[in-house]
């Protein structure tokens, strides 16, 4: 195949054909500097004036990788080592992968590219020695260059799609800082657009490798290694609630939260009540956190994972005003983008706090590709049939409502991923993108760390498999080859059983039900399905027992409390000490 000439942008002078700055980015601009940059620059032009705050920097354009592919000579190799080969190969996927990675190492930028980069770098420097003078002449002597740290942020022109999230295919540096640093991490970035997951990942969805052009983002760091991180939706990621904000939440930088390498805490609150002024903070669930990605002051590596002390673990990383504060932004974000797009938008958005201001920042915002596209014509609901006397032998958070089976496989590291065969049950600590030539593979994905916004989760809800993550020791309990049972059908608690258990499943088009004269009610029992039931074709609640409510979150008998002392040692006992922590103590909250 014959490589197209580059052709540089329309009316730009040199420095623009190689760098925008993200004040200068719309939505539109996708092809010009990929769907995340072009939605941070959205986001700074038209919602910042609304107090949403996002990390200022510049973007390297798809014209620089393409000028940088050409005049290196990298085209025709790539499509070389890319062409005729099957990607469910892992090993011959892995080669090709290597072998165009190498490559693009190993050449060398153009100069003027080269330039391009340090000198944007260098004006960051200079405006961040200039702030921190705050005007001061005789300070701004002596700071008219800082090295300013930065994040090194993969942005690809096919990414952040309605129908593709194409998710943590390409890499992010954090806590770069340097001119040669800087220079390595967006080479590093290049080259990351064909790592092993983002070459099976494209030719699954069915993308040109070579029609796609990837533009690296320079950004302020946040120091959230000082504080917290997370991930939100403004949406319910299981069952498509329009009207909840999950957000997510743990220690230091966002990296642990995306890859599932921490368990964190999880906030939800009620939109429509919100955008009336109240605080309705509808759950709080703490999570185990306990590791926070911190910067490397010490060692050769730009960051460090270390143990979060047990004070900390046990404390909540949110206080509600930044729970309120969060989810205002998750809806005025959905807002503007719905508005833009002429559709419902809900949004996957990550956001960071500064341990030095306090101040919290949105660092990415994409469309939620999962709930969105579902059809909401249809209902199936999953039935499982567990016999008298089989417990689960691992819990941990559902992913979806279906229910998985096949042999389990029992994977440590991502090399041993040659080892998974298709149809079995992927029982790991954690995954990342690495993992993901496997993971559409399987069928049923169970992870020991992780949250409902973790890496597992969202690709097993793209993939439409089941999954269970933080389950703590699921890799331990289970052994290769063993028949089990993945089942996410019974609400937020997925349940993971030894052999082949019998499900049903029944089908329901929503479209079909004849209307009827009488109002059809629903009577509510069990909070952690409401959002679930809300889907239903029903004309409201008609009555919720909260008695029943009580029982099914405390799942003891009410005289079981009242004659504590008088029972017996066994579950009963220890499921009431387990209920019985301190309450959270109340912080500030931002409304009335």
């Amino acid at each position: 195949m014959v490589a197209t000439a580059v052709v540089a942008p329309q009316s730009f002078n040199r420095e623009q054909e190689l760098i925008l700055w993200l004040e200068d980015v719309r939505l539109e601009d996708i092809s010009l500097v990929g769907g995340k940059n072009a939605s941070l620059g959205e986001m700074i032009q038209q919602l910042t004036p609304q107090g949403i705050r996002v990390p200022s920097g510049f973007a390297t354009t798809a014209y620089a990788y393409r000028y940088f592919i050409e005049h290196t000579g990298l085209d025709a190799q790539l499509r070389e080592v890319l062409s005729g080969f099957d990607v469910s190969n892992v090993t011959e996927l892995r080669r090709r992968g290597r072998k165009a990675r190498s490559l693009i190492l190993n050449a060398t930028f153009p100069s003027d590219l080269k330039a391009a980069i340090l000198n944007a770098y260098h004006r960051m420097c200079e405006m961040a020695g200039q702030n921190l003078c705050l005007g001061d002449e005789s300070c701004l002597a002596d700071h008219t260059y800082t090295e300013v740290d930065v994040a090194v942020r993969s942005s690809a022109t096919a990414e952040d799609l309605p129908d593709a999230s194409f998710a943590g295919q390409q890499e992010t540096y954090l806590n770069v800082y340097g001119d040669q640093a800087v220079l390595i991490a967006c080479k590093q970035c290049y080259a990351s657009l064909f790592t092993d997951r983002a070459i099976s990942y494209r030719t699954t969805k069915h993308f040109d490798h070579f029609e796609v052009a990837l533009s690296v983002c320079i950004q302020r760091m946040v120091r959230s290694d000082l504080a917290t991180s997370g991930v939100m939706f403004s949406i319910d990621t299981e069952t498509g609630f329009q009207n909840a904000v999950l957000i997510t939440a743990a220690y230091g930088l966002g990296e642990n939260v995306v890859q599932g390498t921490v368990n964190p805490d999880e906030y939800v609150v009620f939109k429509p009540t919100l955008k009336t002024g109240h605080c309705p903070i509808l759950s709080q669930r703490l999570g185990t956190k306990a590791l926070r990605m911190v910067y490397d002051t010490t060692g050769t590596d730009l960051t460090k994972n270390e143990p979060v002390p047990l004070a900390d673990r046990h404390r909540f990383a949110l206080d509600d005003s930044d729970i309120l504060q969060l989810a205002q932004w998750a809806c005025t974000i959905e807002d503007h983008y719905t508005q833009l797009r002429g559709t419902y938008s809900p949004m996957d958005i990550e956001w960071a706090k500064d341990g030095l201001t306090g101040e919290l920042f949105i660092v990415q915002a994409r469309p939620e590709t999962v709930q969105s596209q579902k059809s909401s014509n249809e209902l199936r609901t999953f039935y499982l049939e567990v016999p008298d006397g089989v417990e689960p032998v691992a819990r941990g958070r559902a992913v979806g409502d279906l229910i998985g089976q096949g042999n389990a496989c029992v994977i440590l590291d991502v090399h041993q991923i040659s080892q998974f065969r298709p149809g079995e049950v992927l029982v790991t600590t954690r995954t990342d993108p690495d993992w993901e030539p496997i993971m559409k593979q399987a069928s049923a994905i169970v992870t020991d760390q992780g949250g409902r916004t973790c890496h597992a989760a969202i690709i097993a809800r793209e993939l439409g498999i089941p999954a269970i993550v933080g389950c703590d020791h699921a890799t331990r309990v289970l052994t290769t080859g063993e028949p089990v049972t993945v089942s996410c059908a019974s609400g937020e608690e997925g349940l993971i059983y030894r052999g082949i258990l019998p499900y049903r499943v029944e089908t329901t088009q929503m479209d079909s039900l004849p209307e009827t004269r009488t109002k059809i009610m629903m009577n509510v029992g069990n909070p952690e399905l409401a959002f679930t039931l809300a889907a239903l074709p029903s004309d409201g609640v008609g009555l919720a027992r909260v008695e029943f409510i009580i029982a099914n979150h405390i799942q003891v008998h009410p005289l079981a409390l009242l004659n504590f002392d008088q029972l017996p040692d066994g579950a009963e006992k220890r499921q009431i000490e387990k209920l019985n922590r301190p309450l959270r103590p109340q912080a500030p909250v931002l409304c009335g």
